[in-house]
């Protein structure tokens, strides 16, 4: 039977029962006629997974860490045992992932924090993004010939760094909305720096790869990670003296050596002066940081309030605008085994992407118009762009949500070294941070302790394109783009209902807004949504993850006219839900993250 094509503005709630049998019928013929699926090989993840490690469902009745490593979670749960707040349960979880999960994220990076404030029923949104140097232009990443230089060129050494932005986002929110003394918050850090803790498995692997070599090629890291020319191995006992030394004057000063003092210092002489791509920071730029108090981005989906991370953040937006393109469909009737599901979701990707290669950026320095992309109109004619029958041919162009756009898009991607963290107290409280040092081990720069970022190849290397300016090319003082997405979602009740986010370079955004329709739409336990199979759409080829149930799909998905790679794809999404009565968490199998609580 042939399938008459159906347009997504007559494909509404009222109609998806009519067309459903149709679909089934003509989806049967493609399913029994398989398309070899291309495998992605040489793509470069930072960090694959290392193993699939089955988890389920945590229970607690008054808080809960779900964090990338036992020990930062155990460092957050004893923080919340001793009445802390989320916030200071955070900043605690935060220095140990440093010094256990270094490959992601430190003090030597950048993050964006949600925070439900349960006292006064608000909801807070920082800042704590890198920033360039001053002394940093559009010419950034610009050969002498005026083309953009080779990412895998700069990423290594100074040039790459943003000036870092966590510790002040920790010391800001915690002076907001911290309870315990900021000096309490360091103990189990700095004993585990100072007795050494286990080399996990993941972090060994990671060794492996791409930033592993680029560790190599600077003396302080090569000697950290790869102690007598030997790459550190899974149970192997790893001590930190120099970060104990950075933590205990943290402790003391709450990051004034940081910005302004001897470790400013350092990280200056190590940009500057490194071996490869010598940076533009100086000291300066360090002390002009400031953590920033966004608006976040709030929009409806099925009912629930889904409030995410505004600019310089895409995240928010992002995962806003692919559901509500997801709106105008019944993805509970399909459910999560029909494969229109996942054609309606990869189409309504590739039109979210579109839209934010064109418009976000640093909002300080270029206006995205949120409201106009947001708006239910705009979306419902984005909608009407998905055909039932075959895929959009990609790229996609952005929309016109505004009547004068001047702008040409980036498509810049940035790659997964990131972790996220969830965290609920006793009281209500609820944090939900990414935070990470952009690609695996960041520049390989290590000092006084700690890695610095590649941050700034978040930015598009080529600053214009056919005369019309890109809005995430570099200028001084400017945050690059970012994809990270932390989400809190209030249920149709407006209480606090799920906490949420995910590590995965511009995939994240795919990754977030797949689990919300999982929990929401499909009605998933947590760890139910996190164990799905993953698929990404980011208007380009379509990735779906190799080895797991979202591999039946693919044939599908090709017959409708996409390329698909079926790939690793290392998220670690980490979730909890919140209930009258209880908590539920749920932590990404492809990591090491846990969800505990009491």
């Amino acid at each position: 039977m042939r399938l008459v094509a159906i347009r997504a503005r007559a494909f509404t709630q009222q109609t998806i029962g009519f067309v459903r049998s149709v679909v089934v019928r003509s989806l049967a013929f493609v399913l029994l006629c398989p398309v070899p699926i291309s495998v992605a090989q040489n793509d470069i993840q930072p960090e694959q997974t290392v193993a699939l490690t089955s988890k389920d469902s945590v229970v607690a009745t008054h808080e809960m860490v779900v964090a990338a490593h036992p020990l930062a979670v155990d460092a957050g749960l004893n923080v919340l045992e001793r009445g802390g707040t989320a916030i200071d349960a955070m900043v605690a979880v935060q220095m140990v992932l440093n010094l256990v999960e270094p490959q992601s994220s430190g003090i030597g990076g950048g993050a964006f924090l949600l925070y439900h404030d349960a006292q006064t029923q608000s909801l807070i949104s920082l800042d704590g993004r890198e920033f360039a140097p001053q002394r940093a232009d559009e010419t950034l990443f610009l050969d002498d010939d005026g083309k953009p230089r080779r990412w895998f060129d700069v990423v290594p050494g100074g040039l790459s760094v943003g000036v870092p932005g966590t510790l002040a986002l920790m010391d800001h929110a915690h002076s907001r909305f911290g309870r315990l003394e900021w000096d309490t918050l360091f103990e189990q850090a700095i004993a585990l720096a100072t007795n050494g803790f286990s080399v996990s498995p993941r972090l060994s692997k990671s060794l492996d790869g791409y930033g592993g070599k680029r560790l190599q090629q600077f003396t302080e890291a090569s000697d950290y990670f790869f102690p007598n020319g030997r790459p550190l191995q899974p149970g192997d006992l790893l001590k930190n003296p120099q970060f104990v030394e950075t933590l205990r004057t943290i402790q003391r000063d709450r990051g004034e050596s940081f910005y302004r003092g001897q470790i400013a210092g350092e990280i200056v002489a190590s940009v500057k002066e490194s071996v490869l791509n010598a940076g533009l920071m100086d000291r300066e730029d360090l002390a002009a940081y400031q953590t920033i108090e966004r608006t976040p981005v709030c929009s409806q989906y099925r009912g629930h309030q889904i409030c995410g991370m505004g600019p310089p953040s895409s995240g928010g937006v992002t995962v806003a605008q692919i559901l509500g393109i997801l709106e105008f469909f019944n993805l509970e009737m399909l459910g999560p085994e029909h494969p229109m599901t996942w054609h309606l979701f990869v189409e309504a990707g590739k039109l979210a992407f579109a839209d934010r290669n064109l418009f976000l950026a640093d909002p300080d320095f270029t206006e995205a118009p949120i409201d106009a992309l947001l708006a239910r109109e705009y979306l419902r004619n984005r909608a009407a762009l998905i055909d039932l029958n075959g895929a959009m041919a990609v790229p996609v162009k952005a929309g016109t949500p505004v009547d004068t756009v001047s702008l040409s898009p980036d498509t810049t991607d940035g790659l997964p070294g990131t972790s996220h963290v969830s965290i609920i107290d006793r009281d209500g409280n609820a944090v939900s941070l990414t935070t990470t040092i952009e690609s695996g081990f960041g520049s390989g720069l290590f000092t006084s302790g700690f890695l610095l970022n590649n941050e700034l190849t978040d930015f598009s290397f080529r600053p214009q394109k056919n005369g019309k300016p890109v809005a995430n090319r570099v200028e001084p003082r400017k945050r690059p783009r970012s994809s990270m997405a932390p989400t809190i979602i209030y249920g149709p009740d407006g209480s606090l209902k799920y906490v949420l986010g995910s590590p995965g370079g511009s995939r994240i955004i795919s990754y977030v807004a797949q689990t919300i329709v999982a929990l929401i739409d499909f009605d998933m336990s947590p760890q139910e949504a996190v164990n799905q199979g993953r698929i990404s759409s980011r208007n380009g080829s379509i990735d779906i993850e190799k080895g797991t149930e979202m591999m039946a799909f693919g044939s599908a998905l090709m017959s409708k006219g996409n390329a698909v790679k079926a790939r690793d794809l290392n998220s670690g999404i980490h979730v909890i839900k919140v209930e009258p009565d209880q908590l539920t968490g749920g932590a990404d199998p492809r990591r090491e993250g846990i969800a505990r609580g009491r």
